[in-house]
């Protein structure tokens, strides 16, 4: 597997395990939110496909600089 499409990945891990944390707490904090646990975890997944697809298209533009 190739640097950069590992990184990725791993940023979109990142990012849906980071959306279930702050959903998480949101629920335990401050109200029970109506929505389900396979819902939770549908979003989360689309929330770390585009952080991966985020960090693909730019890290190679934030790698260039430094």
């Amino acid at each position: 597997m190739r640097p950069r499409l590992r990184s990725s990945l791993l940023w979109g891990l990142v990012g849906a395990m980071a959306f279930v944390v702050l959903v998480q707490g949101y629920d335990l904090a401050v109200a029970r939110l109506p929505v389900g646990l396979p819902a939770r975890l549908a979003l989360a997944a689309v929330v770390g496909a585009v952080v991966a697809s985020a960090a693909y298209a730019t890290e190679h533009r934030l790698h260039r600089r430094t």
